[in-house]
């Protein structure tokens, strides 16, 4: 289990614990195609049941037990589990400790879309609990807010970073992706700077770049090393490190930056830097009486 991931554990979301004294669901807004759960449990949890999508998840605390294709399965701490579309299972914790994880659910739709829309079948993972870092980073990102509905590009890098997964996975390869697209990805990027203190849509990426959302992911991060989600928080927060440069107030620079409130402005920002605004700003307004 990685150390982020047992940092994950021990925060959670200030509102679940690390070990369940009661069960809990958390659900967050959907995105379309998309949908986020935390969820704690003591015993058992679910009876025999089916999604029609599919159910990518981590476990974050305890033994995570559940019957599935003929056999029980287990899942600890920091493995990854994949349960396909339409197959039954149910679900529980293994232990007396109790049960913590997350869970994202994907429209199939969605993933044969972001592995390049002509496959012939779905990808198909045989054995559904695994160890896979960039997977467990991925739901990760996707849970940095259960408040809110996911940014749209934010949604669209999990996607394919799923997809992608699921496709390794399976043993099926991915389609080749070429060379790497330096124009459009360039053309995307400085799309991106230059409205970055905006909501900046999937739809727009594509137009500009001429590429479809989940190609674009792929070729951004292998050029750039980042999503565009990604390069667009980052160029949103140097404008606000700028502002606070300015003395600019924390409340006014949240709202100029393009984040929702202050409170998302100091999440966002304690992630990239490991320091809280305020902080910087502090410190910032310190160095100026040297």
């Amino acid at each position: 289990m990685s150390e982020n991931l047992r940092e994950e554990a021990r925060r959670g979301l200030g509102r679940l614990c690390e070990r369940p004294v009661h069960d809990a669901i958390l659900s967050a807004p959907s995105n379309p195609g998309l949908e986020r759960m935390e969820a704690r449990f003591t015993g058992d949890a679910f009876e025999p049941h089916r999604h029609d999508t599919y159910a990518i998840g981590v476990t974050l605390h305890g033994v995570q037990t559940f019957q599935y294709r003929g056999e029980k399965r287990q899942s600890l701490p920091g493995n990854i589990l994949v349960l396909h579309p339409d197959e039954v299972h149910d679900g529980g914790a293994g232990t007396d400790d109790g049960l913590r994880y997350r869970i994202i659910y994907l429209e199939p739709a969605l993933a044969i879309e972001a592995l390049g829309g002509n496959r012939g079948s779905l990808p198909f993972v045989s054995d559904p609990v695994f160890a896979d870092a960039p997977l467990v980073q991925a739901i990760s990102m996707a849970f940095n807010n259960l408040d809110e509905e996911m940014d749209e590009l934010l949604a669209d890098d999990i996607i394919a970073q799923l997809a992608q997964g699921l496709s390794r996975h399976a043993g099926q390869p991915l389609k080749p992706m070429g060379k790497p697209a330096v124009r459009q990805a360039g053309m995307a990027r400085d799309y991106l700077a230059d409205n970055a203190l905006r909501v900046v849509r999937s739809q727009e990426l594509e137009t500009v770049s001429g590429l479809d959302r989940y190609a674009l992911s792929r070729h951004f991060r292998t050029l750039y090393a980042t999503s565009p989600h990604r390069f667009l928080l980052m160029r949103r927060l140097q404008r606000a490190k700028d502002l606070m440069k300015m003395g600019v107030p924390l409340a006014e620079i949240a709202a100029e930056t393009g984040f929702s409130d202050q409170s998302h402005l100091n999440r966002q920002f304690k992630k990239a830097f490991g320091i809280t605004p305020g902080r910087w700003a502090a410190l910032t307004a310190a160095n100026r009486a040297f």
